[in-house]
């Protein structure tokens, strides 16, 4: 693109180093499909149809070996650049072939270990994605479900009860617990039929090595981090404390709000 009144050696500059139109689309880690199609369809100005078409090409899944009727959680999170009229199968292969490349021959040699497929190893990593805060924390909550699942308890993720709903809520009630969905981790055991998220390569990596810890349960504070448990009675504890710093910070959000007006 060469603007009026541009200056010969703008015009050369820009010939020379053959600078064209593009246009730079930022996935963020955790992101689902619900979300990373309408950054598409605003950056690449292609229709939301041909977004959904391509996100859900048979080619590509046959490609994963992905047994969901979408690429949710194998579009990598990544900062791309795509050229003017780029269209919608072109800006999701690219993503696609960003998670081949990041994805590792020794990871694929690690499912064995862990007895998981890939598939499982990216909805457990999309799981501790949406629900991880602080990045040291990744391969203890890999852990406590891991652990929930060798025992045969239900995993209870929040994250997947969100996705299931189709929606994100600020907070899951016992209402939205009873929405009938595999992806539903309150009403079905094991993982969900796939990733909910997609995950950045510390999450996949947390999900393929996991904390060595006996712990089965975990619960959010307010800053971001978690306190995990070995038993129901220590984690009933550590969500009355929970509860308690989740309510201050309530409180003085509301000071604040009366303050503002």
């Amino acid at each position: 693109m060469l603007h009026r009144r541009s200056s010969w050696s703008v015009v050369l500059d820009a010939l020379r180093g053959g600078k064209g139109i593009v246009h730079v689309v930022t996935i963020p880690e955790g992101f689902s499909i619900a979300q990373i199609a309408p950054l598409l369809v605003s950056k690449l100005k292609q229709p939301m149809d041909s977004i959904d078409a391509a996100v859900r090409d048979t080619a590509l899944l046959h490609r994963l070996d992905i047994p969901t009727p979408t690429l949710e959680g194998y579009l990598f999170p990544d900062t791309y650049i795509f050229p003017d009229g780029a269209s919608a199968r072109a800006a999701v292969e690219a993503m696609v072939r960003r998670f081949e490349q990041i994805w590792k021959p020794e990871w694929t040699a690690r499912l064995d270990t862990i007895h998981l497929s890939r598939n499982d190893v990216m909805a457990l990593a999309s799981i501790v994605e949406t629900e991880a805060k602080l990045g040291p924390e990744r391969p203890l909550i890999a852990a406590v479900y891991l652990n929930r699942l060798r025992t045969g308890m239900l995993l209870q993720a929040d994250p997947t009860v969100q996705y299931a709903l189709g929606k994100h809520v600020a907070r899951v009630f016992y209402k939205d617990l009873e929405v009938d969905s595999p992806y539903n981790t309150y009403k079905y055991k094991g993982l969900p039929p796939g990733p909910i998220a997609s995950p950045g390569k510390l999450s996949i990596e947390a999900a393929l090595y996991p904390a060595n810890t006996p712990f089965v349960y975990f619960v959010a504070f307010p800053d971001g981090h978690h306190e995990f448990r070995t038993d129901l009675a220590g984690h009933e504890q550590a969500k009355l404390e929970a509860r308690k710093a989740w309510n201050s910070v309530d409180a003085a959000r509301r000071i604040d709000s009366t303050r503002s007006k």
